[in-house]
């Protein structure tokens, strides 16, 4: 009869491979170039002005004492208005209703937005503070077909830089020929049928929700 003898093997565990300092994470990456320091500015100028105004989707990062969120806002191409040059404003659409993120500035001021644009690899990035208005001028000022949005998120800029096209370039995501077909993947009714259990009826909440987005957009 072999004895079998068994040997455990030291493994490198994540946490040992863990970086917890600046002079480490410098000592990897480096430095960043000037010009990565310099396109960093304290306002919105005619280049940044541009592609906010070409952008029909921005994505809102703030955080609150009940934790982070990352919600996209989206609508027309200029729909984010400049007030003046460090001034934004973006009207609050009809969504699900958490209000996670606005619940978080009321909190917490501080945020940041990303603006896209199709077709182009640059996203821009904004930081700054946030406050919700109900003033009556800037509701109107945002109506759409008669309806007002229910509020106003003003933006006072801290600091504006366009970011690079790589991780657009790496990720295709302009391609149309490496777009996703929607049918590959769940509907929101199968999503929420994975959540909450086969009793849940996909059908009606599809067609009810194709209904909602076709008629409760503004």
């Amino acid at each position: 009869m072999t004895d079998t003898i068994e040997t455990t093997q030291t493994k490198p565990t994540a946490a040992a491979a863990s970086l917890t300092t600046i002079e480490e994470l410098e000592a990897i990456y480096g430095h960043p170039h000037e010009r990565a320091v310099k396109k960093e500015i304290a306002y919105v100028n005619a280049a940044y002005r541009a592609m906010i105004e070409a952008s029909p989707l921005v994505v809102l990062a703030t955080a609150g004492p009940e934790g982070l969120d990352c919600s996209p806002r989206g609508d027309a191409p200029g729909f984010v208005e400049l007030l003046d040059e460090r001034t934004l404003a973006i009207p609050d659409r009809p969504g699900n209703n958490r209000l996670d993120s606005l619940r978080n500035v009321i909190a917490n001021p501080r945020l940041a937005l990303l603006f896209v644009v199709p077709g182009m690899g640059e996203t821009l990035r904004v930081n700054g503070r946030g406050r919700i208005t109900r003033d009556p001028e800037l509701l109107a000022r945002f109506a759409v077909d008669g309806k007002l949005p229910r509020t106003v998120l003003i933006v006072d800029v801290d600091a504006v830089y366009f970011h690079c096209s790589k991780a657009m370039v790496r990720s295709h995501l302009w391609d149309p020929a490496r777009h996703v077909e929607r049918s590959r993947l769940p509907s929101a009714g199968e999503i929420h049928r994975s959540i909450v259990g086969d009793g849940f009826d996909v059908a009606t909440y599809d067609r009810d929700l194709a209904e909602r987005v076709r008629t409760q957009l503004y």
